[in-house]
């Protein structure tokens, strides 16, 4: 389910942001918590209980980024209800929510290669058929472009 585009109330704002979509992003996931909630959610984690005690966090700050990133589309949230207990909520990834997937990867490998644990990577990225990913740029034609290649361009849409 695509977000429903750039939602002016729904955080504070990067000044000038808007037309950016890295600011718009930011504006989205400003808090180190949106990032280990995407992580647990990626994980399999779908209950409120089950981030609260697997992050430590607490249940008004969880509320509100879990609020916010249902609000950006990156999560849903599903009523669910256990026999002899009140109703409750799930939060799921959407597609788009499972494409900052990437994100987390490219996050997690900036930090075991500039911020390495002592006790090495706790989380290894491998494919289906056990091969080790890495996150890099791919043009067009699924060519890897080395980063010294990588030229960002500026379009009409740029801000004067």
């Amino acid at each position: 389910m695509p977000s429903q585009g750039y939602d002016e109330h729904m955080t504070s704002k990067i000044r000038g942001g808007a037309p950016c979509s890295i600011a718009r992003t930011v504006d989205v996931l400003r808090d180190p918590w949106a990032f280990v909630i995407l992580r647990e959610a990626g994980a399999g984690v779908t209950r409120f209980a089950d981030f609260r005690d697997a992050l430590g966090i607490a249940s008004d700050v969880l509320t509100e980024r879990l609020t916010t990133m249902v609000d950006a589309g990156i999560l849903t949230r599903e009523q669910y209800q256990e026999p002899g207990a009140r109703a409750r909520y799930s939060y799921h990834l959407t597609s788009a929510g499972a494409e900052l997937q990437v994100v987390l990867g490219a996050l997690q490998q900036w930090g075991d290669e500039h911020l390495p644990w002592q006790d090495g990577p706790t989380v290894l990225r491998t494919s289906r058929a056990g091969r080790r990913l890495h996150v890099a740029f791919v043009d067009d034609r699924g060519r890897e472009v080395p980063i010294t290649d990588v030229r960002w361009e500026r379009t009409a849409a740029y801000p004067a």
